[in-house]
Formats: C-alpha cells, sequence, structure tokens
C-alpha cells in the first residue's frame, strides 16, 4: 500500500502541484510557529529573562511545542482513520505524502521568474523570486536571480523532495512529518541575526542534524542524473567533494556545490538577508555565469534526481516490507 500512496502523491503533485486554495500543513505549521513564538516572546519579557541561555531554552520549548503538536496530529488523524474508516486513512496517508514534497510548485515559480526575466521586467522577477528564497531581493540583478534560482532548485531538491522521502521510506509520513516541521522552523527562525541568533539556534541545529543524511544522498544523486542528462557529472563529483564544505550550511553545500560543477556555473557570493550581509564564499568560482539556458538545465536535472529518488524510495520501501511485513509500521498505526 505505501509504494502505491507513494506513487499516486507524485502523480497528483506533477499533475496540480500545490493549489493556494487548498489547505496545506506547512500553512498551518507556519501560523503555529508564529502563536508559539508571541507567547514565549511575552513569557520572557513578562519574567524579565533576557540572557541569550533564556532565549535558548525557549527555543528550545518552541521546537518540542511545534514538532510535538504537528507529530501528535499527524498520528492522531492517522490512528483514528485507521481503525474506523480505512477509505479515509489512504485518502489521509495519500494527502499526507502529497503535502510533503514540492517539484511541481519548485519548477513552476522557478519558470515564473525566468518569465518575467524573459520579458526585462526585473521588478517582478525579483518580487516572485522573494517566494522561494530567504534572501532579500530588491535589489539583485539579472545574475545575481538566476544564482539564487539555481542555488533554491538544489537546496530545494535535497529539503523539499530527498529528506521527506528519506523519511518516508524508512518510517512513513509521521516521520516525514516531524521533519518538515522541523524544516519550517527553521526556515522561520533559524536566522543568524538579532532577533533569532539564539531563539531560533535549537530548531538550526535540529535541521541540520535531521537533513545531514538526506543531503548527502541528494548530491549522489544529482550527480547520477547529471550523468543520465549528460551533464558534467564528473566535474559535479569533484566540486561536491572539494567545495561543499566551504558553505555556510553544513548540508546546503552539499547540492549546491554538486550543481554548480554539473551546469559549470558558479554559485553563491555575499547576500542579503533581512537587511543583514551573510558572507559566504563562492562555490565553483572558475565557473561561468548562469544564464537562461542553466537554470532549464538545472529543472531538469533536479526532475531526472526526482525520479530518481522516487524510484530508491519505493526499492526501501518493497526491501522492508519484504523483510518486516509493512514498510510504514506503526507510524502509520498498522
Amino acid at each position: 500500500m505505501a509504494p502505491l500512496l507513494t506513487t499516486l502523491a507524485f502523480l497528483l503533485d506533477s499533475i496540480i502541484g500545490d493549489p493556494q486554495s487548498w489547505p496545506h500543513p506547512v500553512r498551518w505549521i507556519g501560523r503555529l510557529i508564529t502563536l508559539w513564538e508571541k507567547v514565549l516572546r511575552a513569557t520572557l519579557s513578562f519574567l524579565k529573562a533576557s540572557s541569550p541561555f533564556a532565549f535558548i531554552l525557549a527555543g528550545f520549548f518552541l521546537y518540542i511545542f511545534v514538532v510535538g503538536i504537528s507529530a501528535c496530529l499527524v498520528y492522531l488523524a492517522l490512528y483514528f482513520s485507521h481503525k474506523y474508516l480505512f477509505v479515509l486513512w489512504a485518502l489521509l496517508a495519500l494527502y499526507l505524502v502529497f503535502a510533503s514534497i514540492c517539484l511541481r510548485d519548485l519548477i513552476r515559480h522557478t519558470q515564473r521568474v525566468e518569465a518575467f526575466l524573459a520579458k526585462g521586467d526585473l521588478l517582478s522577477a525579483r518580487d516572485a523570486l522573494s517566494w522561494i528564497v530567504g534572501r532579500d531581493t530588491s535589489s539583485l540583478d539579472e545574475a545575481a536571480i538566476r544564482r539564487a534560482e539555481i542555488e533554491t532548485l538544489a537546496e530545494n531538491f535535497s529539503d523539499g523532495l530527498v529528506a521527506p522521502l528519506f523519511y518516508l521510506a524508512l518510517f512513513g509520513p509521521l516521520f516525514a512529518w516531524i521533519y518538515k516541521a522541523t524544516n519550517t522552523l527553521d526556515s522561520m527562525v533559524g536566522y543568524k541575526n538579532e532577533k533569532y541568533l539564539y531563539l531560533g539556534r535549537f530548531s538550526a541545529k535540529m535541521d541540520d542534524l535531521l537533513n545531514y543524511l538526506p543531503a548527502r544522498i541528494a548530491a549522489l544523486l544529482l550527480i547520477a542524473a547529471a550523468k543520465l542528462g549528460s551533464f558534467d557529472a564528473k566535474e559535479a563529483a569533484k566540486l561536491w567533494r572539494k567545495e561543499s564544505r566551504f558553505h555556510t550550511s553544513p548540508n546546503s553545500g552539499q547540492t549546491e556545490a554538486t550543481m554548480a560543477g554539473a551546469l559549470g556555473v558558479h554559485l553563491g557570493g555575499n547576500s542579503y538577508y533581512r537587511g543583514i550581509l551573510v558572507e559566504k564564499p563562492t562555490i565553483g568560482a572558475g565557473g561561468k555565469e548562469a544564464s537562461h539556458a542553466e537554470v532549464q538545465a538545472a529543472e531538469y536535472i533536479v526532475t531526472l534526481g526526482t525520479l530518481l529518488a522516487l524510484a530508491l524510495c519505493l526499492l526501501v520501501m518493497g526491501l522492508i516490507s519484504f523483510f518486516f511485513t509493512n514498510p510504514w509500521g506503526w507510524a502509520l498505526c498498522h
């Protein structure tokens, strides 16, 4: 059942993506984060606690509250639907898998940015890019926009596709959504600025931990996809080995370095986040400036890599099912 639901979820994502009018667990998790952040900040203010340790402790509770509530809701929904109405359980599981992946929307957003650039509408391209990156986009030129597009394609291949599939294959939708809640926390509070340096530290470290293996698997899948797509897989592997550690993130550099090598472009460099300059080294410094062709190539590599990730996920599910009866076990309340 698990491989079938996963395959159906991917087909659904490839057809409709993420309709904005549909409810989405990530948006609910985002609202929960905002609520608990306000509660915890108000509590710290009431207690007159302003030390770094107090904010780190509050950040720990923020993580526990958000991930705990998210996990409990997913568990209870799956448990009771499985217990009383199997059809509802199957539909709910299908939706949870579908909502945990983002290939169609990721490609759609970059294509939208490229459409604006093709018309010479830099302002609209910057605005469209701001929907998929965390950096400030208001002053980016065309070259910087395209670097940001390729970087987000590479990073989201790991965060939005490989990592959810990794936890889904091994432990089921419950753990996939524990990961998604962690990743959402990191994207909202995991900044190294004055506001979140301490409050978001625990969430950022947990995101680093949960992404450690998936990011490296994602890099290997991108190398395989580059080989299949007749791109420079050898250079992709070389940059992955030599330059992935140069990135400020222990995980994002894995796929960004690999993509830079596959396309022969340079990525990275300094960027502004919420008005604060973040100094980042250049990856693939000898590479060319990315153009429309390289963005299209990155989309193609990510799509190929996703198909490989799906095949690997289904293979792991099949092996676990062969040895342990149900690949999702108790995580789906078997």
